[in-house]
């Protein structure tokens, strides 16, 4: 290939021709210079050009003479050789092409002919062996229609499978010829025809019914005089006919005999027979029994029967391929009808019918071993008969547990019976702390007390009428302790979930106190009238509301007037707010008197509710750990047990189990009671305690096989503890939910010298009032004492310290709302009564409010003088309010004044300390 020129360098001009450049010079010239004498000189200049180029010609011809008239010569030699090949090629044309003389004319006409007589040949042939092979299938389909005829079906379906293989080979001519056609159609309709009567035979000699399998060894093919054999009928039916029949008798005899005689009494007779014809028949007849009137052995021993009657009767008849499968295709069916109707079901619910199950069970094992493995030859098979059976202890304590357990769930599930009511005994030990004083804890113990009725307390020996109903009328000083002392336990706040606040409109079915209509009630604004006059003996003592606003306060008398303390004295120590002592004291305000040697007071007892089902409960895990140790002591499983499961394991955990399903099961069960009714919410808080108690006597007499679900149950024992507690919390936060629900109706106590904003704001704290008696009387005869105080405490706390933000949070407060104020705080003065057990004797809200006494003090203080503040701050009585708190409230209520200002640096001093 020619070497690029770089595109950098030059271009040489392509060489033009002389007629160019004077057509060049042509195209340039304009019609204005185009003249006579430019034309000349073009003529001119091609005229020499062409004399230059004749004068060259003639100069390299004369340079070169030879060699021209060399190849001038060739040039006329090839054209004289040229025209002469042109004339020989004519005249071959001519004579291969002639349509007359012509040689490929000639040759294609002899051709022709040849062709002619090959193919005239070649028919003749091909008819002469169609021919031929007709005439064989002729002679083997009449030997075949002569074989139908006489009932000699074997022969017949030999004849006809040599005559289908001689179709198939028929040769292509004759295929599609009409004749063989007709012979296709009527060797199809023989062959079913043998069909068909091979098929009529096998009916007739396996007849299974519902009650009745009969086997004939041979039978008469029909319209003929032969008889065939049982053996040669199935031997000459067709692979797919043999394999439908053979699975429809399989489903007959697995439907018909196998499952029904594995699921109810009946009894299997075997005979044989003549008939009239002289053939023998043998038959296996069931005849049902009366229910429960057989053993399950029997039914053992009927598959015996058949299983025999078949490898006797029927089985020798089949080909051995079809033999060999169809016998073992029985075994997995049976196996299971064994074990689905026999064994699974007779599995006993109690340790009583072990005995004679596992006699069943060996028997079982023994069917298996003889009739499946050996007479039906599934010897290489899972044997799960044996299998099951080796662990048979696991089945029966994996479906005693299910039952137990479902029985419990039963029990769980259904409604509780008011009448099945139990009171529990719980001793109240007292525990020294330091400086004396005697706190006192709940000792793991209870004792169980049946009622038919609800009991509030009653350890005074006061016994209900029969059938008076607790949730309609309280007992009056139903606890019968005077003036013992009695600390409550330590509420435990646990995260557990809290149910949704119940809807005001929404009451509890089983409240029979009569508040359903709380909300619609209407207190006058001159008297507020007892809602709640039950024989509690708070009656009179209840301070009476007034619409007239209250006279401020002069001096201190009215501010020192405390419940029933009567009035304080100058000279007399300051009041303050004392430390929660031991509930409920008699004097809560008085200290105790130093002693030397404290004496420890006595055991105290209370009581509170359970629901009956708890003692089923209880029982119902007694029981189960007594089955499991007797059955261990029994031994009658311990050769069918797994190795990595002892006798009895499976069933004690049913123990446990039990109060696990107790605890999934309740809650979700009666979850719209437990949310709706305070009182069916710790009534199961009090179930949850009272089993987590008894599950801990039960651990302590655990011994023997019994002991491997101590750990368990002492883990149940531990969350229903804990779901006790979260429940006794979560209630009562649900209920302080509720009441801060009720007071947001009051809007922050705002704006109360408007009439209406002070008749919404009197509405709620008067339904918060109605709310809380309410719970209490739900709450009484359902907890023992020493909770009813602690949790009622933190329902009236909650309401209490939810009014003093409130009220503590205003920037402003006139005159006349200070006057409304005061006189909204003085309607829960009324809560007081409930913390009331001896008329003699003052109230102990102290021990149980945190903020009774600093919200007493709010009352007087919105009424109160900047004089009488600052005299009660110095003397530390309001040690129960913040800094802050106070000097917020000084400014809402004066106005700013240098007493003012004096009175608020006073108080962000500090209070003063205690002399």
């Amino acid at each position: 290939m020619a070497f690029p020129v770089p595109a950098h360098l030059p271009r040489g001009k392509d060489p033009q021709d002389i007629s160019t450049k004077i057509l060049t010079k042509v195209s340039e010239t304009d019609t204005k210079s185009l003249n006579a004498a430019m034309v000349s000189s073009w003529i001119a200049e091609l005229d020499e050009t062409i004399a230059e180029t004749k004068t060259k010609i003639h100069e390299r011809i004369a340079s070169d003479l030879p060699f021209f008239n060399e190849q001038l010569s060739g040039a006329k030699s090839i054209q004289e050789r040229l025209r002469m090949l042109t004339d020989n090629v004519d005249k071959l044309d001519g004579r291969l092409s002639d349509s007359e003389s012509g040689l490929v004319p000639t040759l294609l006409a002899t051709l022709t002919r040849h062709a002619q007589l090959a193919q005239e040949t070649l028919d003749a042939s091909v008819k002469r062996q169609n021919l031929i092979h007709l005439a064989g299938l002729k002679r083997r389909y009449d030997e075949l229609t002569a074989l139908v005829g006489e009932g000699k079906l074997p022969e017949a379906v030999e004849t006809s499978s040599t005559l289908e293989t001689e179709l198939q080979a028929s040769p292509e001519p004759l295929t599609r010829s009409s004749v063989m056609g007709e012979l296709r159609r009527s060797f199809t309709a023989t062959k079913a025809r043998v069909e068909e009567q091979l098929n009529d035979a096998y009916m007739r000699s396996v007849v299974a019914s519902s009650l009745e399998l009969i086997v004939r060894p041979s039978v008469q093919v029909r319209q003929s005089e032969t008889t065939l054999s049982l053996k040669s009928v199935l031997a000459s039916l067709s692979s797919a006919s043999l394999t439908e029949h053979l699975n429809h008798l399989r489903r007959e005899l697995t439907q018909l005999y196998v499952e029904y005689i594995a699921k109810q009494p009946v009894s299997v007779d075997v005979f044989s027979a003549g008939t009239i014809a002289g053939a023998a028949e043998h038959k296996l007849t069931l005849f049902p029994s009366p229910p429960d009137s057989q053993d399950l052995g029997v039914r053992l021993d009927g598959l015996s029967n058949t299983l025999t009657f078949l490898n006797e009767h029927l089985f020798p008849h089949f080909p051995p391929a079809e033999r060999k499968s169809f016998s073992l295709s029985l075994c997995r069916p049976i196996r299971a009808a064994v074990l689905n109707h026999v064994l699974i079901p007779a599995l006993p619910s109690s340790p009583d019918g072990l005995p004679r199950f596992l006699d069943l069970l060996d028997r079982a094992q023994k069917f298996e071993l003889d009739y499946l493995d050996s007479m039906l030859g599934d010897d290489g098979g899972e044997q799960e008969i044996k299998g099951w059976a080796s662990g048979v202890g696991m089945h029966y304590e994996r479906k005693r547990r299910m039952q137990l357990l479902e029985a419990i769930r039963v029990v769980i599930m259904t409604p509780e019976d008011k009448q099945k009511m139990i009171t529990v005994d719980i001793e109240i030990r007292p525990e020294f702390e330091e400086g004396g004083h005697a706190s006192f804890a709940a000792e793991p113990h209870s004792e169980a007390v049946e009622s038919d009725i609800d009991v509030a307390w009653d350890f005074d020996g006061e016994q209900h009428a029969e059938g008076q109903e607790n949730d309609t009328v309280a007992d009056e000083d139903g606890w019968g302790f005077g003036d013992e002392e009695v600390e409550p336990q330590p509420v435990d706040k646990s995260s557990a979930p809290l149910p949704p606040p119940p809807l005001p409109a929404e009451e509890d079915p089983d409240d029979a106190w009569g508040l359903n209509d709380d909300d619609a009630l209407d207190t006058p604004s001159g008297e507020e009238e007892d809602p709640w006059n039950d024989g509690w003996g708070d009656g009179d003592e209840e301070p009476k509301q007034t619409t007239q606003a209250p006279k401020p306060a002069k001096g201190l008398a009215k501010l020192t007037s405390k419940g029933k303390n009567g009035i304080h004295k100058a000279d007399e120590p300051p009041i303050r707010s004392p430390v929660p002592v031991a509930p409920p004291p008699p004097t809560p305000l008085v200290p105790a008197l130093p002693k030397p040697a404290p004496v420890p007071p006595p055991v105290l007892k209370e009581t509170y509710m359970v629901s009956g089902r708890t003692k089923e409960l209880v029982r119902h895990v007694e029981s189960i750990l007594e089955e499991g140790e007797e059955l261990v002591a029994s031994g009658l499983l311990a050769s069918h047990q797994s190795p990595t499961s002892p006798t009895g394991s499976v069933i004690l955990q049913a123990a446990p189990l039990t109060l696990d399903v107790f605890r999934a099961v309740y809650p979700v069960t009666f979850s719209a009671i437990l949310q709706q009714s305070p009182k069916q919410a710790m009534r199961f808080s009090n179930d949850c305690l009272y089993l987590s108690i008894e599950v801990w006597h039960i651990r302590q007499a655990l011994e023997g096989s019994a002991a491997t679900v101590s750990k368990k149950l002492q883990e149940c024992g531990e969350r229903l503890k804990l779901l006790g507690e979260s429940w006794y919390s979560d209630v009562i936060d649900q209920q302080c939910q509720f009441i801060n629900e009720l007071l947001d109706k009051a809007a922050g106590f705002v704006e109360t010298t408007d009439q209406d904003r002070f008749d919404d704001c009197e509405n709620a704290v008067n339904q918060v009032l109605r709310r809380i008696r309410r719970v209490s009387q739900e709450w009484k005869p359902i907890l023992n004492k020493s909770k009813y105080y602690e949790a009622l405490g933190f329902v009236v706390d909650a309401a209490l310290s939810r009014m003093l933000a409130d009220v503590l949070a205003l920037p402003d407060i006139t005159a006349d709302e200070s006057n409304r104020l005061s006189e909204l705080c003085r309607i829960f003065n009324a809560l007081e009564g409930l913390f009331v057990e001896d008329l003699s004797q003052p109230s102990f809200v102290v021990s149980y409010v945190s903020s009774w006494l600093k919200f007493s003090y709010l009352s007087e203080l919105l009424e109160a003088s900047m004089a009488d503040i600052t005299y009660l701050f110095e003397e530390g009585a309001l040690v129960d309010f913040e800094i802050d708190e106070l000097v917020r409230l000084v400014r809402a209520l004066f106005a700013d004044t240098p007493l003012r200002a004096n009175a608020i640096n006073k108080f962000l001093g500090g209070h003063p300390l205690p002399s």
